[in-house]
């Protein structure tokens, strides 16, 4: 996943080195199940996390850093630290690079990703990120932490459902994932046109579009980079390998031609490779309450059944019927207590 610079005398990163990365929509759930917080946290290492939280995007103050401080030591997380450069000269800085040291999960918050890109790329403390990543810490961001996350960044652009020259602009992210565009409040913002823009004028590019407290779950595994799909919404990727484009030749705002673009929609519990482009097949998980809530309607739905097919039967029948139920309930109930 990672392709930051290496000395050629060093080993390279192996699949079981390589830390996962979850790339928010944002506006994430902090009040309810949490369930994008969740996955970051546990993937951090639940009650053995040290996170360190990354506010360089943001316009807020320490407010932003004390809200994800409490929510993460919430959700269990054994320690929470910030680290926060302004400036490119704060980057280079021993001192705010070795606040990584030690952590297994970081945090990017939302704001302005072009000055995230602007203030951390090309500095220790970005290679500290991505030296980070490759040692198996867990990288994560939300909406402009997470549009960093890749190799190629949407700087800023305006919505819309069209895709239009000169909507966006791309710059460049710390590269944790090659060959690929992260946009995010994909849906909420309306930002098809932008993405698929960004496509039709690089096809190589996979763009990847994630809905608000929606995130991104990318793995290393068998060679492949596998994103799943965890929380509310959905995430949307635009493949744009066979792409028939006049991106080249549109002038100034005009409308794009972008035929033979395979589009991928995957609600929570999808599973895609990023290395092949396909979908995978995999087995849904469950989550408990919603087993058992399944349990109880299922039930719901076996007595609703009886009582529809009770209608063609007359009432006599249908009390003899339950008094047989309820007298073969009493005998088995005595034979339970005689066993005992």
């Amino acid at each position: 996943m990672s392709n930051g610079p290496h000395d050629s005398s060093e080993p390279a990163p192996t699949e079981a080195q390589v830390g996962p990365l979850v790339a928010i929509g944002g506006a994430e759930d902090k009040l309810g199940r949490r369930t994008v917080l969740k996955t970051f946290v546990a993937l951090a290492g639940g009650p053995e996390a040290r996170i360190a939280v990354i506010p360089t995007a943001s316009s807020l103050g320490p407010e932003i850093v004390e809200v994800y401080d409490a929510l993460f030591r919430k959700l269990g997380a054994r320690d929470v630290v910030a680290a926060r450069p302004e400036t490119r000269e704060d980057a280079e800085d021993p001192a705010t690079v070795a606040l990584l040291d030690g952590v297994t999960g970081i945090f990017m918050t939302g704001g302005n990703q072009l000055k995230l890109s602007a203030i951390v790329n090309g500095t220790a403390f970005g290679q500290a990120i991505r030296d980070a990543h490759e040692r198996g810490v867990v990288v994560a961001g939300t909406s402009a932490g997470a549009s960093i996350q890749s190799s190629h960044m949407v700087a800023f652009g305006t919505g819309g459902s069209t895709p239009k020259q000169r909507m966006t602009q791309l710059a460049a992210g710390l590269g944790l994932i090659r060959d690929v565009v992260i946009d995010q409040h994909f849906g909420q913002r309306n930002r098809y046109g932008r993405l698929l823009m960004l496509v039709a004028q690089s096809p190589g590019l996979l763009g990847i579009g994630i809905d608000e407290d929606t995130g991104a779950v990318v793995t290393h595994e068998d060679g492949s980079d596998v994103l799943r799909v965890v929380g509310r919404g959905v995430v949307t990727i635009f493949d744009g390998r066979n792409i028939v484009s006049n991106a080249h030749e549109a002038r100034r705002t005009a409308p794009l031609l972008a035929s033979g673009v395979v589009l991928h929609v995957l609600p929570a519990g999808s599973a895609f490779d990023l290395t092949t482009r396909q979908l995978l097949r995999e087995a849904p998980a469950v989550d408990p309450e919603a087993a058992e809530e399944l349990a109880v309607a299922g039930r719901d739905l076996k007595r609703l059944a009886r009582d529809i097919a009770a209608d063609d039967v007359s009432p006599s029948q249908l009390r003899r019927r339950r008094r047989r139920r309820s007298d073969t309930n009493d005998e088995q109930n005595d034979d339970l207590g005689e066993s005992g």
